[in-house]
């Protein structure tokens, strides 16, 4: 691996420690509303938690995605900026050529299949850990022995394995087909707005953006980008929560039309406010620290090598 790819990935790891930190309490907001019952709108979702749980309430199955939403996010970063200088090379004759638009695509894309393969087991016990204090409603669900309310998982790693005996690797990739289909147009809008944005916000004459710069159009993409993924975003929460009490959903076709016929076609836009406003300030994080981390890594690199 070349310097510029290892520096690519060691950013990204920097930045997705830092949007976890800054985004995990409305991550898990978002999670109870688009899975959970009983928890209405997003202020009564985010009371109800506070009043249950407390200030830790927000921050259940923060560190399994601390520990390995680095690694996820320097696969993204990494994969997406080898993509587009393998691209630059092999349409242009130039690594360092300034990606077009149809570039960026593909580089997004392949950036989304692949992040799946680490992000899908990530996501699952991060909602399997957050939803474990759900309420249910005892009339109209079969539950399994364990009581709703009480924990069935007592850490990250004891989720992982329960989930992997139990379910086997199947059970351990639940939801792929839906983050498949939430991650790969998702990070298309993800990755090229932020590129547009941040030379709208960069002044001519300037070699590079400014963390001001960085951290608004990070924030913008991040917005847009969770945004348009809502409805693809629910469906996937639904399909790895499913599984904590009960088994309601048979795969991503089923959980679609289960979810249209009980609650309508609202029901894919539920969390949709919680989404956008933790999209900015999570993604504004990841984009600042990596875009900081590789500034410093290339500084740091031509003073060693002059």
């Amino acid at each position: 691996m070349g310097s510029l790819q290892l520096q690519d990935f060691v950013a990204g790891l920097v930045g997705g420690i830092a949007s976890v930190v800054v985004g995990h309490p409305l991550d898990t907001v978002k999670t109870r509303l688009q899975a959970g019952q009983g928890y209405g709108n997003t202020l009564k979702c985010f009371l109800t938690v506070y009043r249950n749980e407390s200030v830790t309430g927000f921050f259940k199955g923060m560190s399994f995605p601390m520990a390995t939403t680095g690694l996820y996010s320097s696969v993204v970063f990494g994969v997406f900026s080898s993509t587009q200088r393998f691209l630059g090379q092999l349409r242009h004759g130039d690594a360092a050529a300034a990606p077009s638009l149809a570039d960026m695509t593909v580089a997004s894309s392949v950036a989304g299949f692949v992040s799946v393969a680490i992000g899908t087991p990530v996501d699952l016990v991060k909602i399997r850990l957050q939803m474990q204090t759900q309420p249910y409603s005892k009339a109209n669900v079969k539950l399994k022995p364990t009581a709703p309310g009480s924990p069935m998982y007592r850490g990250p790693i004891h989720c992982f394995w329960t989930i992997l005996q139990k379910e086997g690797i199947a059970g351990i990739y639940r939801g792929t087909v839906a983050m498949l289909l939430r991650d790969v147009p998702g990070y298309c809008v993800y990755f090229i707005p932020y590129a547009v944005f941040c030379d709208w916000a960069t002044p001519e004459g300037c070699i590079s953006p400014s963390p001001f710069s960085v951290w608004l159009a990070g924030g913008v993409a991040g917005a847009i980008s969770w945004g348009l993924c809502t409805p693809m975003d629910v469906v996937k929460s639904r399909l790895q929560a499913d599984g904590v009490y009960l088994n309601q959903y048979k795969g991503t076709l089923d959980c679609i039309l289960q979810s249209y016929q009980n609650e309508g076609l609202k029901v894919f836009f539920r969390g949709l406010t919680v989404n956008t406003v933790r999209g900015f300030p999570s993604s504004a994080a990841m984009f600042l620290g990596y875009e900081l981390s590789l500034k410093a890594m290339k500084r740091g690199q031509t003073e060693t090598n002059p």
